[in-house]
């Protein structure tokens, strides 16, 4: 606890450094927090209870019942010579029978719903778990790049305020026409217009955040300098496919989804044939003597097989098969829908990955030629054979290239986590792997 402290005393003592959440934390707080997640792990507390539900319909069931009643018996007599009876008398009843299925096809069906059931259930978790980690970093990496770009604004704006108020000096001593003020101006402008879409934008995407962990975050760290991420292993978007159709959480879930609606047509048709049961049970009975008696005391136990077969039911039956069969039809069609684009969107995170790493290392070398234009351009401006325009021109291609070039960045990271999610293998420790390219934000 003491380490701690100090940790954090050093921290905010130290010039340009702030505290900040990370990803991993982000995640953590995501996983306590996102209403979607939840949802998916109640589902499977749900659907435990629907198992231990259709397994006791194959087990005994034992019930008990009774009664006790006043009677008030009032006989008007019609016949000659023939008393009226008035009396009451009290009566009751207990009896406790037990019943095991012996034969009883829709009952095995639901039973065997349930736990297909179960299985599916447990894949949406696992689905919702990896999108829970695809969120949580598509929405961290926003607020960066959202970020990035007030930042490279701001840094424009001081770029162009510098240009302008020189511009201003060169035409109140004459070495330049108002045109360049003019120009710098305009453009001054545009930057401080663009600023208040970059600041929405950045509120947006916090906002999307605060979503999923239900609190505003802080500063958010940032990626470090320089990066270095690698190409898919293996290199080949075919493999990648097939292992979808084999791993991914979402065919596995709506391959459980048809498997349900097999059980749900073995139900149906489980209707339609007769039902055994082995049943005992024990009854007594007792009543006072009134006018119209003596009072007995009566006990029976039985022992026995019940037999039931639907004969007639007006069509109900075949037609609960018939509903069964046409959406076990549609089950199919849906986990064939689901395969397709489980393929579609493995071939487009892979072409992310891949073609994204090459944009970066593109981009990379574009910022440094950008860099070198501007300084040669300002220097060229210093000589008088580069205008005010020339450098205005490389300033906007210099901080575009930069923002291009983290945009690039983070749409890659989050390509590589669509891509391992898409075959059902991103885990946390990619997270936390992913959590070590980041550090704290300078102040």
């Amino acid at each position: 606890m003491r380490k701690t402290l100090l940790a954090i005393a050093l921290l905010s003592i130290t010039p340009g450094i702030t505290l900040a959440d990370d990803l991993a934390g982000i995640y953590k707080e995501a996983v306590k927090a996102d209403p979607t997640y939840a949802g998916a792990k109640a589902e499977v507390e749900a659907a435990r209870e629907r198992v231990t539900q259709g397994r006791s319909r194959l087990r005994p069931q034992v019930g008990l019942s009774g009664d006790w009643k006043w009677n008030d018996v009032d006989v008007k007599s019609k016949g000659a010579g023939i008393p009226n009876n008035d009396d009451s008398y009290t009566a009751w009843q207990a009896g406790i029978q037990a019943t095991q299925p012996l034969y009883r096809p829709q009952n095995n069906a639901a039973s065997a719903q349930s736990e297909v059931g179960l299985r599916q259930a447990e894949a949406q978790l696992s689905l919702s778990g990896q999108d829970l980690m695809v969120r949580v970093s598509q929405a961290y990496f926003d607020v960066l790049l959202a970020q990035d770009s007030v930042d490279y604004l701001k840094s424009q704006e001081a770029a162009i305020s510098e240009q302008l108020a020189q511009a201003k000096r060169n035409f109140e001593v004459g070495t330049a026409t108002i045109t360049d003020t003019y120009d710098a101006q305009a453009r001054f402008d545009l930057v401080r217009a663009q600023q208040i879409s970059a600041r929405n934008d950045f509120e947006v995407a916090l906002r999307a955040l605060q979503q999923i962990i239900a609190r505003m975050p802080s500063a958010l760290a940032v990626l470090v300098e320089p990066i270095s991420l690698s190409l898919p292993e293996p290199n080949d978007i075919e493999r990648w496919v097939e292992q979808a159709y084999k791993s991914s959480w979402e065919v596995q879930a709506q391959k459980a989804n048809v498997d349900l609606a097999q059980t749900a047509l073995d139900s149906a048709r489980g209707g339609q044939k007769p039902t055994v049961d082995a049943v005992s049970g024990l009854n007594y009975n007792s009543s006072n003597g009134s006018n119209f008696g003596p009072g007995s005391n009566t006990r029976s136990f039985f022992a026995g097989v019940e037999f039931n077969y639907p004969l007639y039911t007006s069509g109900n039956l075949t037609a609960q098969v018939r509903e069964a069969i046409a959406n076990k039809t549609k089950a199919e069609q849906g986990y064939e829908t689901t395969r397709r684009q489980v393929a579609q969107n493995t071939r487009q995170a892979f072409l992310g990955v891949v073609s994204g790493l090459a944009e970066i290392k593109a981009l990379e070398q574009a910022l440094a030629s950008n860099k070198l234009s501007l300084d040669a351009s300002k220097l060229g401006q210093e000589v008088g054979v580069r205008t005010q325009v020339d450098v205005l021109n490389a300033q906007e291609r210099f901080f575009s290239a930069r923002r291009d070039l983290q945009r690039a960045r983070y749409s890659t990271i989050v390509n590589q986590l669509k891509l391992k999610a898409s075959v059902g293998k991103l885990s946390e420790r990619d997270m936390e792997t992913l959590n070590s390219l980041l550090r704290a934000p300078k102040g």
